[in-house]
């Protein structure tokens, strides 16, 4: 559809060309002007624009005007015609591609709220080649998000219709940094209610709002200030340590990396100790702590610890090893 109104298109704009080349040639040579008068006489009589004849008109010339007049009218209307019809086929034909994909989305991401946060979210999610939706309603963050191509719900994260088209019952996790406490409450409980295996993380301004984000189903709560202030802490006390942990954390360039590795119940790791895994002697990866099913932290494990299901390993090592032992 989309190319065929293109090419409709093409055929209108020829055809003022021709309309063009044809007056130009014709005042030319009925009344002996030169290509440049020709050419401006052609212009502001196709245009309708209103300026009289700057030279008096034979006979021939007044018909050739009339004529020009007509098909410039005509070709310019439907030459306008295609150009909106395909303006209005490409924004249909986005939304159509955008909707397919929504509903294909799977084990993704949903940023909800698009300000200065939620964009820097989204960025760190696309660097680390992770899908994500993010559902926005402001109309200039929205026009930024078309700007940037991604794939978002233009509506209220507030709203579970908008939650439902983000694939919020296939996603793998979510984050609410919207504008306020109330509507980050709302957002999780909503998000909760509608996928309870979802892990959702939420932001929270002020003091008091943290346990009402848990209880309406929140995994972690993040409030800023708290930990903008705990982190300047730790760079004043620990410069080097806080560089080296968030520089293997959050650059994609390095080859070490710090993960999180859940161990499923089918993985071949479960039963054995850490000695006996290949997880040090094979991989050469070193497992700093790990989050038992119980939901309590072993930290620096020994090498008779045994592994079980469900355990969540903490691992530093080179990517390549960490994307094996994810897959034992």
């Amino acid at each position: 559809m989309e190319q065929n109104i293109f090419k409709k298109l093409q055929v209108g704009l020829t055809i003022i060309l021709a309309i063009i080349l044809i007056g130009t040639m014709g005042y030319h040579l009925i009344e002996g002007w030169s290509f440049f008068d020709s050419l401006y006489m052609t212009i502001i009589t196709i245009s309708t624009t209103g300026f009289k004849e700057f030279r008096p008109l034979s006979v021939p010339g007044m018909v050739l005007t009339i004529a020009l007049i007509i098909s410039g009218v005509l070709a310019l209307a439907y030459t306008g015609g295609r150009g909106i019809q395909l303006l209005v086929e490409s924004q249909i034909l986005r939304r159509r591609r955008m909707l397919k994909k929504l509903a294909e989305i799977s084990d993704h991401y949903i940023v909800c709220g698009f300000g200065r946060m939620g964009s820097q979210i989204a960025e760190h999610l696309l660097e680390n080649k992770l899908k994500f939706v993010v559902v926005e309603n402001e109309p200039h963050n929205v026009e930024k998000l078309n700007s940037l191509s991604y794939l978002f719900v233009d509506g209220d994260a507030t709203d579970d219709d908008a939650l439902i088209l983000a694939g919020v019952k296939r996603a793998k996790g979510l984050v609410a940094v919207l504008a306020t406490d109330a509507e980050n409450v709302f957002t999780t409980l909503s998000a909760r209610e509608l996928n309870p295996k979802i892990f959702i993380v939420a932001r929270a301004i002020d003091e008091g709002t943290e346990g009402k984000l848990k209880k309406a189903g929140a995994h972690r709560v993040v409030k800023p200030y708290e930990l903008g202030g705990n982190r300047m802490v730790q760079l004043l006390l620990r410069p080097g340590v806080t560089d080296f942990i968030e520089g293997i954390a959050r650059d994609i360039d390095v080859d070490i990396s710090l993960e999180q590795i859940k161990v499923c119940k089918g993985s071949k790791l479960v039963g054995l100790t850490l000695a006996e895994s290949p997880i040090r002697s094979e991989l050469n990866i070193i497992i700093i702590a790990i989050d038992k099913s119980i939901g309590k932290f072993v930290y620096n494990p020994q090498s008779s610890t045994k592994i079980e299901a469900e355990d969540k390993l903490i691992a530093i090592g080179q990517v390549e090893n960490l994307n094996n032992l994810n897959k034992l």
